[in-house]
C-alpha cells in the first residue's frame, strides 16, 4: 500500500488500464484465475459465433441469462476511485478492457472502451444499433421457456449454461435488413477498432506513468500499452491478485485486494470516492 501510494504521488499523470478485476467486487465474475488460465469455458470467438446459427442459439440463449446480471451491477469502490482520480486530474487517460460500463457510471470521463460495449447491439450488414435492453425483451417475448433459467454469469454478459433447448431457441435479427445482429463488443479473435488504440496511444504519450489494475493483461489489446510504455521507459505499476503477461516489464507489482487498497489509496490521497 505504501509503495502504491509513493508511486501514485511521484507520478500525477497516470495512464490508467482496467481489466475484469476491477469489477469482480460489483458481482461480475472475472475471465481467469490468479494463474491466468479460463475458470469456467472460455468466451465466444467471432469465428464461432459467424459459424453457424447453432452457435448463434447457444450464444443469445446464454446471453438470455447471463446479461441481466451485468446490466444490474453497480459501479464499486474501485470505479468510483479511478473516477476521483480522473477528477483530482491525476489520470490522463483510461483504458478498459471491461464491457460492463461500470467506469462511465461511476462518473470517469472519456472512457476508452477497448473491447465495446454490452450496453449496445449491432447489425453486421448494416451498421445498425439496438439497446441492449431492447433486444433482452425480444427475447423474453419469443423464448419464454428461458426466462426462469438461472446459471453463473461471465464478464462479458454470457452465462455459463448448456441446454437441448438452445435447438429451438429463436435468435433476434435486424428488425430493418434481417441481417446477424452481435452484442457490439470485440469478441476473441477479432481486432480492436484502430481508433480505440489510436486513442490510447496519445493517452499514454501524456502520462509520466503506468497504472495497471484488475488484469492478467493475456491478451495483447491490453498488453501492447505496457510493452509501448517499457519501450519509451514510463513506469508501470500493477495491482492485480495474480501473475500478469507484463510482470517482467513492471516497476512496481501489488498483490492485493482491489477495493480495500484503492479504498485506502482515496483515503491517503484526501479524495472522497462517492457512493456511485
Amino acid at each position: 500500500m505504501e509503495d502504491l501510494l509513493d508511486f501514485v504521488r511521484r507520478h500525477p499523470r497516470l495512464f490508467v488500464l482496467t481489466g475484469a478485476g476491477i469489477s469482480t467486487d460489483s458481482g461480475i465474475p472475472g475471465y481467469r484465475d490468479e494463474q491466468g488460465r479460463w475458470q469456467r469455458s472460455a468466451p465466444m470467438t467471432i469465428t464461432a459465433f459467424l459459424s453457424g446459427h447453432a452457435a448463434r442459439q447457444r450464444y443469445w440463449a446464454r446471453s438470455m441469462v447471463g446479461w441481466p446480471v451485468a446490466a444490474g451491477a453497480q459501479p464499486n469502490v474501485s470505479h468510483r476511485v479511478v473516477a476521483e482520480l480522473g477528477d483530482a486530474g491525476r489520470v490522463t487517460g483510461l483504458v478498459t478492457q471491461n464491457v460492463d460500463g461500470l467506469h462511465q457510471r461511476a462518473g470517469s470521463q472519456g472512457v476508452i472502451e477497448l473491447h465495446g460495449s454490452i450496453g449496445q447491439v449491432i447489425c453486421l450488414s448494416c451498421a445498425t444499433r439496438y439497446p441492449r435492453a431492447d433486444i433482452q425483451r425480444w427475447l423474453w417475448q419469443h423464448n419464454p421457456e428461458f426466462r426462469d433459467v438461472s446459471a453463473l454469469p461471465a464478464a462479458d454478459g454470457d452465462a455459463h449454461l448448456e441446454s437441448p433447448l438452445f435447438d429451438n431457441f429463436a435468435v433476434p435479427v435486424c428488425e430493418r435488413c434481417e441481417g446477424l445482429l452481435k452484442p457490439d463488443v470485440v469478441f476473441f479473435g477479432e481486432s480492436v477498432p484502430r481508433e480505440r488504440v489510436a486513442a490510447g496511444r496519445l493517452a499514454l504519450d501524456a502520462a509520466d506513468a503506468v497504472l495497471v489494475i484488475g488484469s492478467s493483461l493475456t491478451v495483447f489489446s491490453g498488453y501492447r500499452f505496457c510493452v509501448w510504455a517499457h519501450e519509451h521507459g514510463l513506469p508501470i505499476a500493477a495491482l492485480n491478485l495474480g501473475t500478469t503477461r507484463a510482470d517482467p516489464l513492471l516497476t512496481l507489482k501489488v498483490l492485493a485486494p482491489i477495493g480495500p487498497t484503492l479504498a485506502g489509496l482515496a483515503a491517503a490521497l484526501g479524495l472522497e470516492p462517492g457512493a456511485g
